[in-house]
Parts: C-alpha cells; sequence; structure tokens
C-alpha cells in the first residue's frame, strides 16, 4: 500500500549518502519506512561534494529506490548540512542609545541584521547563535523593555565557504530535487542525542565520523563553539593500511581488533594479530598506531573546546558517530581530557520504531539522519506510483506545491534556529528586497517633487515681481471700487 503522509532527509556523509523516510505519530514518536545507503566516498571528501554530477546522480538514485519502496512519488527533501570549513565566530555589535532608552524589538532587529551583514573572506554565514545582550553592564537574554544608554548584542556566527554552499545547492537543482529546507546537521544531531540537564550544565558533543569530527560546545542552554576537524575513523584505517595491507582488510582488523585504549600491562608483545591465513601483523605494533592516530583527534578535539569552558562541562563530553563504536573510547577521551563524565550516544533521544537493522543498530551511525528527519513538518509525499510501476516513465508527475513555494521568502532573521536558506529561497528574497527598495525610492522621488513643486509655489509667491503683480492687482481694485 502506498504512503501517503511521510518526511524525508538526506545525509551526505563522506562514506555514505543516507535517505531515509519516516511518519511522524500523533505521540510525536516516528516510524521508519524507508532507509536507503550509498556509497559516497569517490564524490564527497570531508562531508563536502567534489563532484557535483556524481552527487546529483546518487541523490537520484537515493529517491527512485525511496519512492519504489514507499510507492509514492517524493516532493521534496530535508537536507542536513555539515562537513569541512563549517566553522564558528563570535562577533559584537553595539549600538548607542540617547539618555535612558528603553529597548525595543526593532533594536533587537537591527543588531540581529546589522551581524548578518558582517562579511568574511570567501566564506558565508549559514546561521548566527545569539549569545548573549550586554545591556549597559548588565548580561541579558531578552533586553526588549529594559532601559538604557548602551546596547551589545553577541553572536556566534556559523561559517561555510561559500563554494561549498554553492556546489551543494547545484546537486539539488541538477538532480531536480526540491530542498523543503536545509537545516545545519550538528544542531539537528544536538536537539536529538543531548538531553536538556546536558545543554544546560555545559557539554561537548564529538561527533566521529569517517573523515571528520565535528565538535559542538554547549552552555546555558547555548550553542557556543561549533567546529569541524578534518580527522576521523579513516585516518585510523589508513594508519593501518601501513602495515603492508589493503585498506579494505585494515578496517577489517580495525573494526575486529582496535581499542581505544589499551593497558601497557595487558600488551602480549608474543601476540599477533591476523591479517589473513598468510599474514600477521605484531600486536603492539598495532595498538600503537591505533591509539597514536586516536590520540591525535582527541587533543583536536579538545583544542576546539574554549579555554573559559574546559573547567565547566559539568554535563561532560558525550559520544556520538561511527567513530565512537570503538572498545574503551570513553576511557581514552577521560585519560587526555581529564574529564570524568564521558558518555556515548548510541542513539536519538526519540522514540523511534522500525524494522530495519540499520536504524535498529543503535549504534550512533544513524543518529544525525535521524535528528534531520525529526526537524521536518511538513509532507514530503506527492502522488501514488504509476501502478504499472514504471519509475522511468517520460512524463515528470505532477507534484504538489513545495514548502518553498508555499511560503514568501524568509529574511535571515526570521529563520528559526539551525536552518539554512536555500539559493532559491535567498534569490526569491533579494528580489522582494530589491522591488521594496525600488517602491521605497519610487515613493521618496514621488514626495521628493511634490515638496519641490510647493518650494517652487512658494518662491513664486514671494518672489518681487509677483508681489509687484499682486500690489498692482490690489491697486486697481480699490480704483474701481472708489469709481463705484
Amino acid at each position: 500500500m502506498a504512503a501517503k503522509e511521510f518526511i524525508v532527509a538526506i545525509e551526505l556523509g563522506s562514506s555514505k549518502m543516507t535517505g531515509i523516510a519516516g511518519k511522524k505519530n500523533l505521540d510525536g514518536s516516528i516510524q521508519v519506512l524507508a532507509c536507503i545507503k550509498e556509497d559516497s566516498s569517490s564524490f564527497i571528501r570531508k562531508g563536502v561534494v567534489y563532484n557535483i554530477d556524481k552527487t546529483a546522480l546518487c541523490l537520484t538514485n537515493i529517491i527512485s529506490r525511496l519512492e519504489k519502496q514507499l510507492k509514492t512519488h517524493i516532493t521534496q527533501v530535508y537536507v542536513g548540512v555539515g562537513g569541512q570549513s563549517i566553522r564558528s565566530i563570535r562577533n559584537v555589535i553595539t549600538k548607542d542609545l540617547p539618555g535612558e532608552t528603553q529597548v525595543t524589538q526593532d533594536m533587537v532587529i537591527e543588531l540581529m541584521d546589522a551581524n548578518r551583514n558582517m562579511k568574511y573572506p570567501d566564506q558565508e554565514i549559514l546561521d548566527a547563535a545569539v549569545q548573549e545582550y550586554k545591556v549597559d553592564s548588565q548580561l541579558q537574554l531578552e533586553p526588549v523593555g529594559i532601559q538604557c544608554s548602551r546596547i551589545e548584542g553577541n553572536f556566534l556566527n556559523i561559517l561555510q565557504r561559500k563554494a561549498f554552499n554553492k556546489n551543494l545547492n547545484k546537486c539539488f537543482e541538477t538532480a531536480n530535487i526540491n530542498i523543503a529546507e536545509f537545516y545545519l546537521a550538528p544542531l539537528a544531531l544536538a536537539d536529538s542525542v543531548l538531553t536538556e540537564t546536558e545543554r544546560r550544565s555545559g557539554c561537548t558533543l564529538v561527533d566521529i565520523g569517517a573523515d571528520t569530527t565535528t565538535v559542538s560546545v554547549y552552555s546555558k542552554n547555548i550553542l557556543r563553539h561549533l567546529a569541524v576537524i578534518p580527522l576521523g575513523s579513516n585516518n585510523i584505517t589508513k594508519d593501518i593500511a601501513s602495515l603492508q595491507m589493503e585498506e579494505s582488510d585494515a578496517e577489517k582488523m580495525k573494526l575486529k581488533y582496535a581499542s581505544a585504549y589499551t593497558e601497557n600491562n595487558d600488551i602480549d608483545n608474543n601476540m599477533k594479530y591476523s591479517i589473513d591465513q598468510d599474514r600477521q601483523v605484531d600486536t603492539r605494533k598495532f595498538i600503537e598506531i591505533v591509539e597514536g592516530r586516536l590520540e591525535e583527534i582527541i587533543a583536536n578535539v579538545w583544542c576546539q573546546v574554549p579555554e573559559e569552558y574546559c573547567d565547566k562541562l559539568l554535563g561532560g563530553i558525550i559520544l556520538t558517530g561511527g567513530g565512537s563504536n570503538m572498545k574503551e573510547i570513553e576511557k581514552a577521551f577521560q585519560n587526555y581530557t581529564h574529564i570524568e563524565k564521558i558518555r556515548v550516544a548510541k542513539f536519538v533521544t526519540q522514540t523511534i520504531s522500525s524494522q530495519i537493522p540499520e536504524i535498529n543498530a543503535h549504534d550512533g551511525r544513524m543518529n544525525t539522519v535521524l535528528g534531520l528527519l525529526a526537524k521536518g513538518d511538513i509532507n514530503c509525499a506527492g502522488r501514488e506510483l504509476d501502478s504499472n510501476g514504471d519509475l522511468f516513465a517520460t512524463q515528470k508527475p505532477v507534484q504538489t506545491e513545495t514548502a518553498s513555494e508555499q511560503r514568501r521568502a524568509r529574511t535571515a532573521t526570521e529563520l528559526p534556529a539551525g536552518v539554512i536558506r536555500t539559493a532559491e529561497e535567498i534569490r526569491r528574497a533579494e528580489e522582494e528586497a530589491r522591488m521594496k527598495r525600488e517602491e521605497e525610492e519610487r515613493i521618496a522621488r514621488e514626495e521628493a517633487e511634490e515638496k519641490a513643486r510647493e518650494e517652487a509655489r512658494i518662491r513664486k509667491e514671494n518672489s518681487t515681481w509677483n508681489k509687484i503683480g499682486r500690489w498692482l492687482s490690489n491697486a486697481a481694485k480699490e480704483i474701481v471700487k472708489e469709481e463705484e
């Protein structure tokens, strides 16, 4: 039976591209209906699209396979944005006010607009997280209504290279896939695996992927820092492969033998691990390679935690992603960071039901795409597939109006946290802004012309010749009146 209502989310990972479809139930739980994975290692590196055509083809294949399982056309999808080059940078915008002025919502929006208009070389602002506002000398989260003579907005701008974002948009345009919404993948993940207590008391979320590791630092329920490190579990595999073996064999050995931490006394110098029937590798050498690379990853993670929060992580460090499955990963992080509270988030906090093995594995690999699915709130289902099952019909199916077509183009300050405008939405917003600007200029021009005409009339009335003319006219009237 064809599904008539569902949400579709897509994650573009460095090793796998994942498409997932699920239905939200009235009790808030999510039923996963279909999940498709395809290898992406040849066209996505470190979470970034490098081959637009191959990526578009992969996207098309995933959508086609999902539609076949769902027996329904897909009208639009939710997409996670992440990968290399995403980073955060703090910015402060200040406004002096006359005397004791009461802060209004318009003043706050003005600060937000000024921050959004900041220019960074070759970078664009994907999202801006408000840290707090400084009203005179007091920090406030909600400054509206407070009297002050100076207001300061503190923002955390999340940036990405313009070329990477442009390539991502181009892929979906090439594949002819409508975007319901772009969403910052690290924020969707955080909302799905972190508890309210962890975010409030201070924590660091570490998502260890294939080619990248994403670090998100939270305190008082606010994102304080975000960075993507170009190191992941694949780096461990490549290091193991340096022991004269194929990467496929190295990956198998990593999954079978690798441990993030091993006590020195527990290492048997005479023991060897088998690569295959004919080859072996020294256990100590293998352990040193694995632990050496993992320590490098942990060191880079810890460097990303701002100094003022290093001793304030009462919520601890939360690990997730495929790389968090390594044995003794908690111990390795404890030893390096000296943070005792380490938790591995194997699954999202939402209630998920599914018959799909990848979902039920609860190994952290599906957390991001499930977080994206949870963010969706617009139906992505179109009409039912042709009863003959012809997915390759030449006539394009009639699709329902998409989310981006239904809503007006939003300004940057109107976006919910984590949501990124698509290229089409930016174009429409710029067009609307241009039309509004032209209308304002037209009105201003007409008012200026009217003012000029009025000033000319007044000048004419007050001119010497005009005064003489009025005097002569009045004198003539008086003469006529006396004669009568």
